[in-house]
Order: C-alpha cells, then sequence, then structure tokens
C-alpha cells in the first residue's frame, strides 16, 4: 500500500495503476497454482512410481532370498556329495587292497596248483582218483569209529560196514602198492631209455665229427690240389679254409663281369672241384661258400646302389660261371659282404686293394 500510495503522487491522479497491478497479481497467483497443481501430480506420478519400485524392489528381495536359500541347498547338496566322494574314494581304497590281497592270494593259489601239478604228474589219473577214493575212505574210516566210540552199543549193521570199509580200504591199498609198483617201474624204464638217448647222441656226435674229419680231408685235398694248379699266380693265396682272389684278377673296377683273366682261373677251380666232388661220398652233404668282399670306398651307380649289391653281383656272377662249367647248382651259395669284414683296417690303397676280394670255403651244410 505504501507503494501504490508513492506512486499516485508523482502523477497527482492516475486511476489505472491498481487495476494493472492486480492483474499482474492474479496472472501470478494463477500461474503458481499451475505450477504447485504440476508438481502435485508430478509427486503423485513419482509417489506412484516410487510405489511400484518398491514393489520390485520387494520381489527382487523376495528372489534374492530365494536364491540364497537354494545357494544353501545347493551348498549342503555339495557337501553331501564331498562326503560321499569321500566315503566312495575310501570304499575304493578298500577295493583296491582287498582286490590286492585277492591277487596275491590267486598267485599263491596258482602256486600251489603248479606244485599239485608237478606232484600229480608222477602218477598217472587212475593212481590220484584211487588216492582220493582211499583219503575219502580212511576219512569215513575214521568217523565211523569216532562215532562207535560214542556209542555203548554197536549194531551188526555197522559193524557189517565197518568191516567192508576196512576190506575196501585194504584192497585200494593194493592198488596204490601196485600203481607205485608200476611208477618205479616205469621211471626205471625211463632212465634206461634217457641212458639210451643219450649213447646215440654220444654215437651221432662221434659220426657227425667223423663226417665233419672226413670232409676236412678233402677240403685239405681241394685246396692243396687248387694250390698246386694256382702255384704261379702270387697273388691268389690260402688263408685257414677260404682260398681268397683278389678281385683285380677277376673283375675290371666297378665291375661284376668275369674278365678273361678271371674266367681262365675259374675254370681251372672248378675242374678240380669236378674231380674232388667225384670221390667225395655222396652221404657227405658238401656246398662250395662263394663270398663277396669290397673295400669301403663307397659306389652309387644306377646298377650298384651301395657295396652290398656289387660284392652279391660279383659272387653271384662266380657262381653262374661255375654253374655253367659243370658243378651242380644245389652244390654252390653266394653270399655279398660288401666292406663289413675286411682283411685289413687300414685306410690306404694296399689295404684296400686287399679288401676287393673273392673267398671260396668248402663246407658242410
Amino acid at each position: 500500500m505504501a507503494l501504490l500510495r508513492t506512486q499516485r503522487r508523482p502523477g497527482g491522479g492516475n486511476e489505472n495503476t491498481w487495476p494493472g497491478f492486480v492483474d499482474a497479481l492474479s496472472t501470478l497467483l494463477l500461474v503458481i497454482i499451475f505450477l504447485l497443481s504440476v508438481f502435485m501430480l508430478a509427486q503423485f506420478f513419482l509417489g506412484q512410481a516410487l510405489s511400484g519400485r518398491d514393489e520390485a524392489l520387494e520381489k527382487l528381495n523376495l528372489q534374492v532370498q530365494e536364491l540364497a536359500d537354494l545357494l544353501a541347498l545347493e551348498r549342503q547338496s555339495n557337501s553331501d556329495l564331498k562326503a560321499n566322494i569321500t566315503q566312495l574314494s575310501a570304499s575304493l581304497q578298500d577295493s583296491n587292497l582287498d582286490r590286492e590281497q585277492m591277487a596275491a592270494r590267486i598267485e599263491e593259489l596258482e602256486a600251489d596248483l603248479a606244485d599239485a601239478t608237478n606232484m600229480g604228474q608222477r602218477a598217472s589219473q587212475s593212481s590220484a582218483e584211487q588216492l582220493q577214493t582211499i583219503q575219502d575212505l580212511e576219512k569215513r574210516y575214521r568217523d565211523s569209529n569216532n562215532a562207535l566210540a560214542k556209542e555203548k552199543e554197536l549194531s551188526q549193521a555197522a559193524r557189517r560196514e565197518v568191516e567192508v570199509l576196512n576190506r575196501q580200504l585194504a584192497a585200494l591199498r593194493q592198488q596204490l602198492s601196485a600203481l607205485q609198483t608200476a611208477l618205479e617201474a616205469s621211471e626205471a624204464k625211463d632212465r634206461e631209455q634217457q641212458a639210451t638217448i643219450k649213447n646215440l647222441s654220444s654215437r651221432l656226435n662221434a659220426a657227425l665229427a667223423s663226417k665233419v674229419q672226413e670232409l676236412s680231408q678233402y677240403r685239405s685235398e681241394f685246396f692243396g690240389r687248387l694250390k698246386q694248379v694256382l702255384a704261379k699266380r702270387s697273388d691268389i693265396r690260402v688263408h685257414g679254409d677260404r682260398f681268397i682272389f683278389p678281385s683285380s684278377v677277376l673283375f675290371a673296377s666297378g665291375s661284376d663281369t668275369l674278365g678273361e683273366d678271371g674266367q681262365r682261373e675259374m675254370a681251372k677251380l672248378a675242374q678240380t672241384l669236378k674231380e674232388i666232388s667225384a670221390t667225395i661220398p655222396p652221404e657227405i652233404d658238401w656246398i662250395l661258400r662263394v663270398d663277396g668282399h669290397t673295400d669301403k670306398l663307397p659306389i652309387r651307380t644306377s646298377r650298384f646302389p651301395s657295396n652290398w649289391d656289387l660284392s652279391t653281383a660279383r659272387a653271384l656272377s662266380v657262381v653262374k660261371f661255375l654253374i655253367s662249367q659243370g658243378i651242380p647248382a644245389e652244390r654252390l651259395a653266394a653270399t655279398g659282404f660288401g666292406q663289413y669284414h675286411p682283411i685289413n683296417d687300414a685306410d690306404n690303397e694296399e689295404a684296400y686293394e686287399q679288401n676287393r676280394r673273392i673267398e671260396m670255403r668248402l663246407t658242410q651244410q
């Protein structure tokens, strides 16, 4: 009101100031009422939203509680399962222990069975059955005697049964004695047969030694005559029971084809072998073994991928030539040793020359 009064003074009688102020206040009041209405509506809807959220939160709390209960039950079940697993583990350990004990017992029983089998092999099946029958009758006899001892008065039927059992027992003992006698006779016969076998073995060894000695005589004659035939060749030599031909005498370098010089020497050897073999008795199963050897220097060609192939091919060439000269094929054998059996381990040309060779040996199959 004071403001209104101060506003009237300067103008000196403006009549429109108050109604305008009232309109402004009314508009402001309406705006405030509208804002309050909006605020109340917002509060109402917010309350509804909060109420719904509380209900949802309460449901979630209930679900969380249910999940907690389920988790507790699951933990309890897990604990029970762990306890069951522990019990099962203990049971499994006990079962394993029992199984080991049973396995040990089975091994003992198998050992006992093996012992019993070894003992049972000394007697026939009939003897074993008789022994079992005797044991059964002896048991019945002991039982009968025990029963008779407890009885004050023995019946006539029991006495007859005991007499029958005694007779059966005596008869079975006689049968057992006869079987034992037969077994001893069989063992004595077996010992005689063993002595005969030993005697035959000694005679066979003596015969084999005689044949070997006889073959040695023919081998010595063969090598002696062959040495006479090849006396002019200083490079061909005899070493023990082997006749050694240097490869250079028989073959060109890296070849398995017999040269003219090698064919001449092999022809002499074949003639000597035919003359000697005609005097060897047919019961001596002799064979001439041809062994091919090379040096350690490697060879890799399409025809000879290795020294082994070359040594075998050379030995085979010699065998084929001897067959062409009339030596029976069943009396010949070709073997290749490559570089693996040198006679000189040195690493020089002289050693290489010595190791490249064809060896021949008269032996017995």
